[in-house]
């Protein structure tokens, strides 16, 4: 009789709490592969066919990759966001705090993913875009260095940063509540790069204007650029609310989950 109590106790025995780091990085793998690749093609192409948009291997090169993010993008787009909304969690109220927890540290692994992948759009091909129209003229509004930073790499992070926030909205419980702020900035701040893209090539072919970076069209990428520091906001909140009501709730004096 005590065997059979000592095997039942044991296979009751709650393993201790542990961070599964794999989601994060096979996305910080699949970003890296996506943007090398990106790199390696304008590298190959850019000065052989990517320099005169009149010529017609310049279509054959580079208006097809155009044309292919136009089309798989927003199906991306659509389909995550749409899988996140039409799954949502409709019995949050009846979520155990061992699964918010295990829910709350794949989303935070998740926001890594999103500020690695908006590096690559605000930074890294953002100048190289700078370097290339100081180099070459600017002929047209789709150029090599265009193709990848306003039609590859926004829509990158925009997919990531709505997909995250319906993640958040439909379950976790502490977003569903109620609005947070800081989540909007970081997701929807981002995302007005886009629109500002359109804007700012309207004024260069208007007003032929210089690349510098002081211009009054860049202002947009800059003020909406500088949005992602609402991460910070964020992960105050998140950080606020695991040590104070998550955390105390899951994990016992040893630092084992008891729920």
């Amino acid at each position: 009789m005590s065997v059979v109590q000592n095997d039942v106790v044991k296979s009751e025995k709650i393993e201790p709490w542990k961070i599964n780091f794999k989601p994060m990085i096979l996305g910080l793998l699949a970003i890296t592969a996506i943007m090398l690749t990106a790199r390696w093609y304008q590298q190959w192409a850019a000065w052989d066919y990517g320099l005169d948009a009149s010529d017609p291997l310049f279509d054959v090169y580079w208006m097809k990759v155009f044309w292919a993010q136009l089309i798989i993008e927003p199906i991306l787009f659509f389909v995550f966001v749409g899988y996140l909304w039409l799954t949502r969690d409709t019995h949050l109220n009846q979520l155990s705090k061992r699964e918010e927890l295990n829910k709350m540290m794949f989303w935070i692994s998740m926001l890594v993913v999103y500020a690695f992948s908006f590096y690559f759009a605000g930074s890294f091909y953002a100048e190289q875009d700078a370097s290339w129209h100081q180099t070459v003229v600017r002929d047209t509004s789709f150029t090599p260095s265009h193709i990848f930073l306003f039609y590859m790499c926004m829509p990158v992070f925009i997919i990531i940063g709505f997909s995250l926030f319906f993640y958040a909205i439909t379950r976790l419980p502490f977003f569903a509540e109620k609005i947070s702020v800081p989540l909007l900035l970081v997701v929807c701040g981002p995302f007005m790069l886009l629109p500002t893209v359109g804007y700012n090539e309207w004024g260069h072919a208007f007003w032929l204007m210089e690349e510098y970076f002081t211009v009054p069209l860049h202002w947009g990428f800059v003020f909406f650029g500088w949005s992602i520091i609402a991460l910070g906001g964020l992960l105050v909140q998140i950080l606020g609310y695991m040590s104070s009501d998550l955390l105390p709730k899951v994990l016992n004096e040893k630092g084992e989950l008891t729920s």
